[in-house]
């Protein structure tokens, strides 16, 4: 696929998530109107929409884009989508608390505890969360195994775990492979769910879907790479946050611990590694180009 047909093909995915986004969100009754309107304040602030598109391009990418026995129907699967979008936001709102990397913007735009306040701020994302949850077991058939992957992944063991980890971890002496298990709970984990998610809803054997979430924390790991790379060089206007914040607090890196040329080297080992990975499960054709693709720019982006 062609930059921009690639481009042009993530700006429709990306309208697609955010209009079922929107319609998950005005469909949740009851919801305080100062809470819902710090949950859409960080919901509908830009953003990629990784997460979302790389599960539903990895369902059209299995089978390319025909429909597989036992596969949910797309439009299950946007909710899906939207559901890891949820779940990512959360994350985020509460990763820029004061009591976590205390960030002020995200997105490009005032975080969630400044636009409203701190407690409203961990309500939104607790409500994100739950709500998250509620659209994953409305998934038909596949709901059990999505409810369970999610919330493994999403968890103690998983970026709750992570995150825990790059607290414990700011300014501590810390070696690679330390490094590697926080960014494998932080960061990789959601990824890997990501494409663990578009198999089990396009109804792909066990062994395909557990590959699938393999090549994803390769994936994941190198995408977390990048980011720390891009936290040296890249403007506030590229990044949407605070640049140069990894260093001030002394997160736990691979640039802190082996310096930016090495850890650009492991940044594309890891990514390369995904690709390889992840290559074999795909059926040939347009659909598998563009998921790879989107693979390629998780650890090869410029923002």
């Amino acid at each position: 696929m062609t930059h921009d047909g690639w481009r042009q093909a993530m700006i429709a995915e990306r309208r697609a998530v955010e209009g079922t986004l929107r319609a998950e969100l005005a469909a949740c009754r009851g919801v305080p109107p100062r809470l819902r309107r710090a949950m859409a304040h960080s919901l509908f602030g830009g953003g990629k929409r990784l997460r979302p598109i790389i599960l539903l391009w990895t369902y059209d990418a299995l089978a390319g884009g025909r429909r597989a026995p036992g596969a949910t129907p797309r439009d299950t699967a946007i909710r899906v989508a939207a559901a890891l979008e949820m779940l990512h936001t959360y994350s985020l709102i509460h990763d820029d608390l004061p009591a976590m990397d205390d960030d002020v913007l995200r997105r490009g735009r005032p975080t969630c505890h400044v636009a409203f306040d701190e407690g409203t701020a961990i309500l939104a994302g607790d409500g994100l969360q739950s709500l998250a949850f509620a659209v994953l077991a409305e998934a038909g058939s596949r709901a059990a195994e999505l409810v369970r992957r999610a919330a493994s992944a999403a968890g103690p063991a998983g970026m709750v775990g992570g995150q825990q980890r790059d607290l414990d971890a700011e300014g501590q002496a810390v070696t690679v492979n330390d490094v590697r298990r926080i960014h494998a709970g932080k960061t990789a984990a959601m990824i890997s769910l990501a494409f663990a998610a578009g198999g089990v809803c396009r109804g792909a054997p066990q062994p395909v879907i557990d590959r699938l979430a393999s090549a994803g924390r390769w994936l994941g790991l190198a995408f977390q790479g990048a980011d720390d790379l891009l936290d040296l060089s890249a403007a506030q206007q590229d990044l949407g946050k605070t640049p140069g914040k990894d260093a001030a607090r002394g997160k736990a890196t691979w640039v802190r611990v082996e310096g930016p040329a090495r850890a650009r080297v492991r940044t594309h080992r890891y990514g390369r590694r995904g690709l390889r990975d992840l290559q074999p499960l795909l059926a040939t054709g347009p659909a598998a180009d563009r998921l790879l693709d989107l693979a390629r720019y998780l650890w090869r982006r410029d923002r």
